[in-house]
């Protein structure tokens, strides 16, 4: 790469050579020194949504000694100063820049990399943007809050050859790796019946539904961006767009609540993994599920829903308020369960496996001690979410989990959700990526989007 090429052209050259030789190969002007090197060695990244989730990530991305920090993006005056002063205390200077409008940051041709931590509604128009801007990205999870978002942005990621990190950290944890390779390589006999226990959905109070002046400093309108229009709320200290947990989550114009973001999409790519589908989905989906009647919350609170692969397996996605009385396994497992007896449970016909973020328990245990032979499926190995994606950054590798993976796991939350809300026995392609024979149903695939906003 001359040092007279800026990245963007070459990334227009490489785009042609990479069908070629069947692999990316643009690489990063500044990602090419080793830990500790000058900044202008270092991967200069951005981070658009510095609110909860995003300040814990800037944090995460400024511990990385081969990371310079540079840009900041949020719709509130308050979060973008704080996360400059915490970038500019790191590396005592006064280098931070902060932007209202993430196009302003992405258009920035020095930053190679950024992390996406807005509010889902926004994932895949701020990554698709990124990817014709020729950014790698780390994007928190879901890939959007409908399966047509998440599939432009697949073709958007693959089009521009830019490296996506989803931020399903689990995969980067040795004891869910582990569980997996337990099954995919039979240690508990056949696969049978995956059950993922999810996070209920939050029972909220003190709901904001009294419509309120914006609030002093923050963009309501750009916050709200493609979704509909609805008026600013605020009551006793929460507002349609924020407040502890967060309402806008539990909002289906903004999010799935605890069936995908939130929670669940965690453990079903953890399920995806372990049956060795990450690249299709089930092909029947039938369930059920709670939805307030009213409120500001229209998300499902509590849910089960069933799913049957095209290699028998059948996958059952549940809130964790009701694993362990069903299910006798999460009762066993207890002691490594978290949340509500969260976890995802592999059960064979030689035994079964459970695994959590508390640890991993089997049944017969001895399988906890099992090694695996030269010849045996071994699943990729990442110790740390982020340093992976960085890794990949500068190797142009794919990640732990790339954007084919996730566009696939979260697919399936919306199958959830959908199902719940027709309330009857869905059949899906997984080739074609949509249902069959039922138009009712493909047309839940794809949300309009708020003018001027389109994918």
């Amino acid at each position: 790469m001359s040092h007279t090429t800026t990245r963007r052209e070459f990334l227009k050259t490489s785009a042609v050579v990479g069908t070629t030789l069947g692999v990316p190969t643009f690489v990063p002007g500044r990602a090419l020194g080793a830990d500790g090197t000058a900044p202008s060695e270092r991967i200069v990244m951005g981070c658009i949504g510095v609110g909860s989730m995003g300040s814990g990530h800037l944090r995460g991305f400024l511990a990385q000694e081969d990371v310079q920090l540079t840009a900041a993006c949020d719709l509130r005056a308050a979060f973008r100063r704080k996360a400059k002063r915490l970038a500019d205390e790191h590396y005592g200077n006064q280098d931070c820049t902060t932007y209202h409008d993430f196009r302003e940051l992405l258009a920035r041709p020095d930053i190679d990399a950024v992390c996406i931590a807005t509010p889902d509604h926004w994932h895949a128009l701020i990554g698709i943007e990124a990817a014709r801007n020729g950014k790698d990205m780390y994007l928190e999870k879901p890939a959007d809050v409908h399966v047509a978002a998440g599939q432009a942005l697949r073709k958007a990621v693959n089009d521009y050859g830019v490296v996506f990190q989803f931020g399903t950290q689990q995969r980067s944890s040795r004891d869910f790796r582990f569980a997996c390779e337990l099954v995919r390589n039979k240690r508990i006999g056949v696969l049978h019946t995956i059950v993922v226990g999810s996070v209920p959905g939050a029972t909220l109070v003190n709901q904001a539904t009294q419509p309120a002046p914006d609030p002093r400093e923050f963009d309501y309108d750009m916050w709200l961006g493609p979704a509909p229009w609805a008026p600013y709320t605020f009551e006793r200290a929460a507002s349609r767009a924020e407040g502890s947990p967060g309402y806008w989550m539990h909002i289906h114009d903004y999010g799935l609540g605890c069936l995908s973001g939130a929670w669940g999409i965690h453990h079903i790519d953890i399920a995806q993994w372990g049956n060795g589908t990450d690249d299709t989905g089930p092909i029947e989906i039938e369930g059920t599920g709670v939805i307030p009647a009213d409120g500001l919350c229209d998300t499902p609170v509590t849910w089960r829903v069933e799913h049957m692969y095209a290699n028998t397996v059948k996958m059952i996605h549940m809130d964790s308020k009701h694993t362990a009385s069903e299910f006798p396994q999460f009762a066993k497992a207890s002691k490594i369960l978290q949340y509500q007896n969260c976890g995802v449970l592999f059960i064979g016909t030689d035994g079964w496996v459970v695994v959590s973020r508390g640890g991993i328990a089997a049944e017969p245990d001895w399988l906890l001690k099992e090694t695996l032979d030269a010849d045996e499926i071994h699943l990729p190995v990442s110790n740390h979410h982020k340093r992976n994606f960085l890794d990949c950054v500068r190797s142009r590798r794919e990640t732990i989990c790339p954007i084919e993976t996730a566009v696939r796991s979260d697919t399936i939350c919306h199958l959830d959700d959908i199902a719940i809300r027709l309330g009857r026995k869905l059949r899906w392609d997984p080739e074609k990526e949509q249902f069959i024979k039922d138009k009712q149903a493909n047309r839940l695939l794809k949300r309009p989007l708020r003018s001027p906003w389109t994918l």
